[in-house]
C-alpha cells in the first residue's frame, strides 16, 4: 500500500500527461478530425479513472491529517496534565491563575487556583520579584529545580529531591586528610626519662585514639610526634561542630601530668585527587603552626581558611639553634645579592623601622648595601622622632628611600626582605613584590591567610615580643666585622619596648636577653624614653576617646570616636592599651574613623580572652592579645554592631567548648 507522501506524488505526473494528450489530439485533429475524435473519447476514460483517484488521496490524505492532529493535540494535554513536571501559571499580583495536577498534588491539595503565593509557597516570591531564572528551593520536604519565565509569567518544578540527595552523600561521603602534629613533644620530651616519655605517650595515644573510636577517623602514628587521620566530610562538619574538642582534651590532660602539650591539626579538603589532599592538610598544618600552634586550619576550596582553637598565648619554643640557622641563611641571601631592600607595613611603627634598620645592618655586615622603603607622609608622632635623630646620622639617613626610589634601583638580583607583616596589602609599596623575585619574610604575627606568594626564606615566630626582637637575634650571628652603632641599637630597643608595653606584654625569656644584648651594644634608653612622649594635644584626644567608654559585657570596654573625627592608627592602639589598664576591664575596644570611608578598630587583652579570633571576625588578625581591623564603606553605628556580634559568637563558641 502507498505511503502519504507516495500517494500525494500521483497528482503531480497526471497534470504532466494531460497537458501532453491534448497536445498529441491537437496534432492529430489537424490532420483527420475524426481519428482525433476517437482519440479524445480514448483519452477521456483513463484520465477519468485518474482523477477518481487522485480525489480518494486527498480525502484520505486531509483524513490522515486531521487524525494525526487530533492525536498530537491529545498527547500535548496528556503530557501538560499528567507527566511529573510541575507547572504554574501566576498573575502580577502573585496570585496562582493556574497549575497542573502533579504542582497540586505535590501541596497535597486539590487545586492552587486563585491562592496567593505568599499562603503557598512564600520562597518563590523574591525568586520572581529579582527575576531569576533558576534556583533551587524547599517546598514540602521536597526539593524542587524552578525555571521561571519572567514574561509569560510561567514556572516550571521539576522535582530533583533525589539528585540533591545523591549530591549531598557524594559530598559527605568525600575522604578529608587531616595531619596531627604535637606541637612542643621534642622540648618537653628532650629532659624526659625513658619511661616518663613512654608514659606521656601512651597517654597522648589513648587519648587521640577514643577521640578516632568516638568520631569515626582513621588514625595512625607515623612518627613521634606525627599522626594521620582519615575521615570524610560528614564526619569533618560534627567536628567542626563541636569546635575540635580534641585541643581542649590533649592540653588540659597533659597539664594535670604537668607536661603542658598541644595539638596543631592541618586539614586538607574539597578535592578528590589524594595527593592535592595531602598537600592541603600539610599547607594547613603549616599554617596553623605559624600562627602559634594548639589550632585547627581547614583549607576551603574557596581559599578561605577556617580556623579552631588558638586560645591560649603561644608558648616560646624556638631554639637559638632555629636563629643561628635562618641567620646563615640570610646571610647567603645577601651574599648572593647586589643590594638588599628592606619593606614594612603602611604607617611604620617602631617596630617596622627598628626591624628594618637592624636588616639595612645585617646587609652591611656582609658587605652589601642596604635600603630602607619608607613613606615620609605615613609616619606617627614617635617615628617622626626617631627619623629627625636619625637625619643627624648622614650616612644611615641616606639608607632610607621613597617607594619610587626603590622601584627605579630594583635589579633582578636584588634581595626584599619584608619585616613586621606578611600579607602583600599591608607593605608600604605592593608592586615590590612583583618587581622583586627573591623575597624574604621575618615576622612576629600569627600567620593569616593572606600570605606574600613563594618567599625564599620565612622567619616567622608568633610568640616573640616583635619583630626587633627576631632581628637582633639574627644580628647576634651575624659577621664580628663592624659594631652596631648606638643610635641602631635603640632602634631596636625602641621596637621592643613599643610592641611590650615596656615589657609588660608578651615579654619572654628572649625578649629580656635580646634587650640586653642591645643594652650591651650601647642603646640609649633616655632616648628611646624620648622617643615615645607625646604631645599635649594627643594627650586630649585620647582622653575624649576614653571619655565615651561603655562596657558590654563583664569586664569589656568599647570606646568609639565622634562621626566627624579622624583619629591616626597610633592613637586608637594607645587608647586600647589605656583602657586596658583600667580598673576591671579585661579587653578592650576603640573604634573610630581612621580616614573618609575607613574604620579602624584596635583591640586589646590581657590573655583570657582572644581578641585575635574577634578581629579575624571582622576581616582583621593578630594577636591574643593585641590584634586590629580596617573596614571600608561602614558607618561607626554598623562596625560597633559587627564588633558586639562578633563578641557574642566568641562567648557562645567558648560555652560550646
Amino acid at each position: 500500500m502507498p505511503s502519504y507522501l507516495e500517494k500525494r506524488s500521483i497528482r503531480y505526473p497526471i497534470f504532466g500527461l494531460m497537458g501532453i494528450t491534448v497536445v498529441l489530439l491537437g496534432i492529430l485533429a489537424y490532420y483527420n478530425w475524426l481519428f482525433a475524435l476517437i482519440g479524445l473519447f480514448l483519452a477521456i476514460l483513463p484520465f477519468y479513472y485518474l482523477f477518481q483517484l487522485n480525489q480518494k488521496h486527498r480525502k484520505e490524505t486531509e483524513e490522515y491529517i486531521s487524525t494525526l492532529s487530533y492525536r498530537v493535540k491529545k498527547v500535548g494535554e496528556e503530557a501538560l496534565m499528567e507527566m511529573p513536571i510541575g507547572i504554574m501559571l501566576i498573575n502580577d499580583d502573585y496570585y496562582i491563575e493556574w497549575t497542573n495536577p502533579f504542582l497540586a498534588s505535590c501541596f497535597d491539595e486539590d487545586t492552587l487556583v486563585g491562592r496567593s503565593l505568599y499562603d503557598v509557597a512564600d520562597s518563590l516570591v523574591p525568586l520572581i520579584k529579582q527575576e531569576v531564572e533558576t534556583e533551587i528551593i524547599t517546598l514540602h520536604d521536597r526539593k524542587f529545580r524552578v525555571i521561571h519565565k519572567p514574561e509569560e509569567r510561567l514556572l516550571y518544578f521539576f522535582d530533583v529531591t533525589e539528585q540533591t540527595e545523591i549530591e549531598k552523600l557524594y559530598q559527605e561521603e568525600r575522604t578529608v586528610i587531616a595531619i596531627i602534629f604535637l606541637d612542643n613533644y621534642d622540648e618537653l620530651t628532650q629532659a624526659m626519662d625513658d619511661q616518663t616519655k613512654s608514659s606521656l605517650n601512651s597517654l597522648v595515644t589513648q587519648i587521640l585514639n577514643k577521640w578516632a573510636q568516638d568520631n569515626g577517623v582513621f588514625l595512625k602514628r607515623v612518627s613521634s610526634e606525627r599522626f594521620i587521620a582519615v575521615f570524610n566530610e560528614h564526619i569533618l562538619q560534627l567536628l567542626e561542630k563541636g569546635k575540635f574538642t580534641i585541643l581542649d582534651d590533649v592540653r588540659e590532660t597533659t597539664s594535670k601530668q604537668n607536661v603542658p602539650l598541644t595539638l596543631s591539626v592541618g586539614v586538607g579538603t574539597g578535592v578528590s585527587s589524594l595527593p592535592e589532599l595531602g598537600s592541603l592538610a600539610q599547607s594547613s598544618l603549616d599554617l596553623a603552626l605559624g600562627r602559634g600552634g594548639d589550632q585547627v586550619a581547614i583549607k576551603q576550596t574557596n581559599g578561605k581558611v577556617k580556623f579552631f582553637g588558638g586560645k591560649t598565648n603561644p608558648v616560646e619554643k624556638r631554639t637559638r639553634v632555629r636563629a643561628r640557622v635562618i641567620s646563615h641563611a640570610l646571610k647567603e641571601l645577601i651574599s648572593e645579592s647586589d643590594k638588599v631592600i628592606i619593606m614594612g607595613h603602611k604607617s611604620p611603627d617602631m617596630d617596622a623601622i627598628g626591624a628594618a634598620i637592624g636588616i639595612q645592618k645585617v646587609a652591611r655586615l656582609n658587605q652589601r648595601e642596604g635600603y630602607v622603603v619608607v613613606n615620609f607622609n605615613e609616619l606617627d608622632t614617635g617615628v617622626r622622632r626617631m627619623m629627625k635623630e636619625i637625619e643627624k646620622n648622614e650616612e644611615l639617613f641616606s639608607k632610607f628611600i621613597t617607594p619610587e626610589q626603590a622601584m627605579e634601583i630594583a635589579t633582578d638580583d636584588t634581595l626584599l626582605v619584608v619585616v613586621d607583616t606578611h600579607k602583600p596589602s599591608m607593605v608600604i609599596e605592593e608592586k615590590l613584590l612583583h618587581v622583586i623575585e627573591h623575597v624574604v619574610v621575618i615576622d612576629h604575627h600569627r600567620r593569616a591567610e593572606e600570605f606574600i606568594h613563594n618567599p625564599l626564606l620565612v622567619y616567622m615566630e608568633p610568640y616573640a615580643s616583635s619583630t626587633a626582637e627576631l632581628v637582633t637575634e639574627l644580628l647576634e650571628y651575624q659577621p664580628k666585622n663592624g659594631r652596631i652603632e648606638m643610635l641602631e641599637a635603640t632602634a631596636l630597643l625602641a621596637g621592643i619596648i613599643v610592641d611590650t608595653k615596656s615589657f609588660s606584654l608578651r615579654t619572654g625569656s628572649r625578649t629580656f636577653d635580646a634587650a640586653s644584648y642591645l643594652r650591651g651594644q650601647g642603646a640609649d634608653t633616655v632616648l628611646v624614653q624620648k622617643f615615645l612622649k607625646e604631645d599635649v594635644d594627643t594627650y586630649i584626644k585620647r582622653a575624649k576617646l576614653i571619655e565615651t567608654v561603655q562596657f558590654y559585657k563583664e569586664g569589656i570596654a568599647i570606646a568609639k570616636g565622634e562621626p566627624d573625627q579622624i583619629f591616626d592608627q597610633v592613637l586608637i592602639a594607645q587608647t586600647a592599651d589605656t583602657l586596658l589598664t583600667m580598673d576591671g576591664v579585661v579587653a578592650s575596644f576603640v573604634i573610630s574613623n581612621r580616614s573618609e570611608n575607613m574604620i579602624g578598630v584596635s583591640a586589646r587583652s590581657l590573655g583570657d580572652i582572644n581578641v585575635q579570633v574577634i578581629m579575624e571576625n571582622l576581616e582583621g588578625g593578630g594577636h591574643l592579645t593585641n590584634a586590629a581591623t580596617q573596614l571600608q564603606d561602614a558607618t561607626l553605628d554598623d562596625v560597633e554592631v559587627r564588633l558586639k556580634e562578633a563578641i557574642d559568637e566568641y562567648f557562645e563558641g567558648r560555652k560550646k567548648e
